[in-house]
């Protein structure tokens, strides 16, 4: 095997060791009780999406959003009492009814949720974007090195064969660390410790807060937000369904019952509790 060939197999391993430590990050805020808002969770479970839809429920509990025509979110007055960037920008999105997809790529909800990301990735919750991007970038290299190198240096025969099996380990790793999540060892435990502290009630006449619904649609997603907030999130196209499978769920089948219910998240279709 021609001496330049080891220098291939060696930039593979440099290209995978550079990666694993960009891929690195340091340990987090587990130390402390305090639970994080439910936007930083929903962005740390479900990405920029389910942040999203979670200031739309805090913005809908106040009265501030509603359900538009066609499955889409509107703007119902001013944004109220608050002064979380995340549901700021995404209010300040809604100029017109947007579908939830529209509104996650607006500029304003866009910024915000990045800012959010930022402060999650400084405090260890997830992974930098430009270090994950580089990561993946040379992680992408490896194969391309193992495989071209020894061509590059003339290999052939037995050689050749020989070239590519030494190149076979980092070309084996890669695609692990490839597969590794946005998030950090550290926030996928404390998604894990809160929804231990914070199983989804069986029924939403349970909850009466309006921060634990908020906090129950972050950790849970499509299930809180069907018990919470049933009208809103389907008329809104937050549960992303088309109206058959709507129509089919358990939790929308005993409409008399819905009426007769006590009014919880501050909407006229008393879904959900209210801040």
């Amino acid at each position: 095997m021609p001496t330049g060939t080891w220098w291939f197999i060696g930039a593979a391993w440099g290209e995978l060791l550079i990666a694993a430590v960009l891929l690195r990050t340091r340990s987090g805020t587990s130390g402390t009780s305090e639970v994080p808002p439910p936007q930083a969770l929903a962005l740390l479970r479900g990405g920029r999406r389910a942040a999203v839809t979670v200031a739309l429920v805090a913005l809908h509990q106040r009265g501030a959003v509603a359900a538009g025509r066609k499955r889409t979110i509107r703007a119902n007055g001013g944004p109220g009492r608050t002064r979380d960037p995340v549901q700021l920008g995404v209010h300040g999105a809604l100029r017109r009814a947007l579908a939830l997809r529209a509104l996650t790529q607006r500029p304003e909800a866009r910024r915000a949720v990045d800012t959010l990301r930022g402060e999650l990735s400084g405090a260890g919750l997830l992974r930098p974007p430009a270090r994950l991007w580089a990561a993946r970038a040379l992680l992408g290299c490896v194969p391309v090195t193992v495989v071209a190198g020894p061509f590059a240096a003339g290999a052939s025969g037995a050689g050749l064969a020989t070239a590519l099996a030494a190149g076979a380990p980092p070309v084996l790793v890669a695609p692990a660390l490839l597969r590794l999540p946005d998030t950090t060892g550290a926030a996928r435990r404390l998604l894990t410790d809160l929804r231990e502290r914070y199983p989804l009630p069986a029924h939403r006449r349970e909850v009466t807060d309006g921060w634990l619904v908020q906090l129950y649609v972050a950790l849970y997603g499509d299930p809180a937000l069907a018990l919470f907030l049933p009208r809103f999130s389907r008329d809104g196209g937050l549960l992303d369904r088309p109206p058959e499978q709507d129509r089919a769920r358990p939790v929308d089948r005993p409409r008399a019952a819905e009426r007769n219910r006590p009014p919880a998240d501050g909407g006229s279709d008393a879904e959900g509790a209210s801040c």
